[in-house]
């Protein structure tokens, strides 16, 4: 399916004079972010397709020379695989059934998968046989992210040494990944976790074929500045000089958050006033649901078509189109005083997560993408 491409966010809601919300993707900002890692990180990419598996993202990942896919479902392989015919997927999910993992070796022939448990080793040598690459996974330190990943996903130290042995036992490829945590705030959390990784493999006594950092790479918000991903790209390749793997064993890195996040806007219309209330037609059930889940602070504007808005702002609390009465946004955002029915917000920051968990609860759902060609709004590109 083609997506409507536009100039601008006023020349779509000028031609579609929306009632219904509509996500912006601007590719040549996800392009201009994939060959930022591209050129910055000392290994291979791998965009994380969870954060957003929409067919404008991945096409502008792949224009701009991703070919290389952390993909964490048989449906995202799938995805993947048919939409591209040199694109390969690594199966980095770390519990995984029986039946995908048949289907992603025999359909799909996929070759490199994640374990972090003995039991999750044994299933999948009994089903996919011997040879492939095997990445264990290893737990890292909380405290430094939004979201901890290791509070669920990750061997310990004892355990990540018992199973990259056995990998190896195996007649399998052994390889090493971590996850700092999405959302991190501190480039230091990579020199952590790559001491971790260093004792481990020191003491498991197997040369892997790789080490993937996992993501964790930071975005801006209307609040935070993030560092630049250059401090991020920087700490993992002196860790990696430190530890005597730069150069020596592949890094790879698995961005999804990082790569998308401030390349999509939400344009949403708001459809009832009372008072400082403004009831929305998108909300925290849809593709809004970052900012609950993320503790996120997007950007937002007001967009009137006919006639200015007031330069005076005022705080107002979002509602969202569901009856539920937990619908409603957990922040309140200044907006011009006069916004009223039938104009719209566009909602800035929201290309990872959003569309990617949005429900139809109540038979609200957003399925109206385009694409922009123009530059984004400074306020939403920082």
């Amino acid at each position: 399916m083609n997506n409507p491409s536009f100039a601008s966010v006023q020349d779509m809601l000028a031609s579609l004079r929306p009632s219904y919300p509509v996500m912006c993707f601007w590719p040549e900002r996800i392009a201009q972010t994939a060959r930022r890692f591209l050129d910055g990180f000392p290994g291979k990419v791998l965009y994380a397709v969870k954060c957003n598996p929409h067919g404008i993202v991945l096409d502008a990942m792949y224009g701009a020379g991703i070919r290389n896919f952390d993909t964490a479902s048989l449906n995202e392989i799938a995805l993947v695989d048919e939409r591209f015919e040199d694109a390969n997927c690594y199966f980095n999910h770390p519990v995984k059934s029986r039946a995908a993992i048949d289907s992603a070796v025999r359909v799909y022939g996929v070759n490199d998968f994640v374990v972090d448990h003995p039991s999750e080793l044994g299933k999948l040598i009994e089903i996919a046989g011997p040879g492939h690459i095997i990445q264990v996974r290893l737990r890292t330190p909380g405290g430094v992210a939004t979201f901890d990943l290791s509070a669920k996903f990750g061997a310990d130290e004892d355990m990540g040494v018992e199973l990259l042995r056995e990998v190896v036992a195996q007649k399998s490829r052994p390889a090493v990944s971590f996850h700092v945590g999405s959302q991190c705030s501190k480039p230091s959390a990579y020199a952590k976790a790559f001491e971790i990784v260093a004792r481990v493999l020191s003491r498991a006594g197997v040369a892997p074929e790789y080490i993937n950092v996992g993501g964790g790479f930071p975005v801006s918000d209307a609040e935070t500045k993030a560092p630049p991903l250059e401090e991020f790209f920087a700490q993992i390749r002196e860790s990696a000089a430190q530890y005597g793997f730069l150069d020596k064993v592949p890094l790879y890195c698995e961005p999804g958050r990082g790569m998308v996040a401030d390349a999509a806007s939400l344009i949403t219309q708001v459809h009832l006033r009372k008072d400082n209330q403004l009831y929305l037609n998108e909300g925290i059930f849809g593709s809004l649901s970052e900012i609950v889940y993320g503790d996120m602070r997007p950007p937002l504007q007001a967009i009137r078509l006919k006639g200015p808005l007031s330069n005076e702002m005022r705080p107002f609390t979002l509602f969202g189109p569901t009856c539920d009465s937990n619908d409603v946004v957990p922040h309140q955002f200044a907006l011009p005083k006069d916004i009223s029915e039938g104009d719209w917000i566009e909602v800035g920051g929201v290309g990872a997560y959003s569309n990617a968990l949005q429900s139809s609860f109540n038979g609200f759902t957003t399925d109206t993408f385009v694409a922009i060609r123009g530059t984004m709004p400074s306020a939403f590109a920082p």
